[in-house]
């Protein structure tokens, strides 16, 4: 057989070695990062949670700071398709959809999803951004970003006739920026114990008024 088909072959096979034991570092280190906080959490400490070498980790991260941001973008989306939550399908289909009511529910949707896989370790970087100069610009873009999206589909709502009256796009996001904040998501859910659906209705009721005429 030709070296170029054998590699043919292997290529499948490395790829996905390589992407388990990325996902298997990423579940290591967000156990960590939520247990113990991202200063008390060393690279040592991921790779022998994850049962891979010291040097293995470092080739695939350079850093404690590009694992975390590497661990927490993986989280934020769901996979680790180049695709910001912005330009994903259930975010665009809210902008999309006609009915204002219906539009939140899908908001509303992803946005739990997304707390309940990221807002833990979103809650680590808002955290440790006092301390950590790394940890404070992941936390501040990624607000920018959230406010980004959340105005987005305001503006949606806005050019629809759906807000109250009086209440514009920027002052709309920012209700629902707030609300879907993963710093409440977090008092409710981890501190209170509410049940996922439980959040998710209390959240879309309450968007559903604060925001609709």
């Amino acid at each position: 057989m030709a070296e170029s088909v054998k590699r043919q072959y292997r290529a499948p096979g490395r790829a996905a070695a390589a992407a388990e034991t990325r996902a298997r570092i990423r579940r290591a280190a967000a156990r960590l990062f939520v247990e113990r906080g991202y200063a008390a959490t060393t690279m040592r400490d991921v790779a022998a949670a994850a049962g891979v070498g010291e040097r293995t980790l470092y080739d695939a991260f350079e850093s404690k700071a590009a694992l975390f941001g590497h661990t927490l973008g993986v989280a934020t989306v769901g996979d680790e398709e180049p695709i910001a939550v912005a330009d994903r399908t259930q975010i665009q289909a809210a902008r999309e959809e006609a009915d204002p009511v219906a539009a939140i529910a899908t908001m509303v949707a992803y946005a739990t999803d997304l707390l309940e896989r990221a807002g833990d370790l979103i809650m680590v970087s808002v955290e440790a951004a006092g301390s950590d100069a790394d940890m404070r610009a992941a936390a501040d873009a990624g607000a920018r970003a959230t406010h980004e999206v959340h105005l987005a589909f305001t503006s949606a709502l806005h050019a629809r006739g759906a807000l109250h009256d009086g209440l514009d796009a920027t002052a709309a996001a920012d209700i629902l920026y707030a609300l879907a904040s993963p710093h409440l998501h977090q008092l409710v859910r981890r501190h209170r114990g509410w049940s996922r659906e439980r959040y998710q209705t209390w959240l879309q009721h309450l968007l559903v008024h604060e925001l609709l005429r």
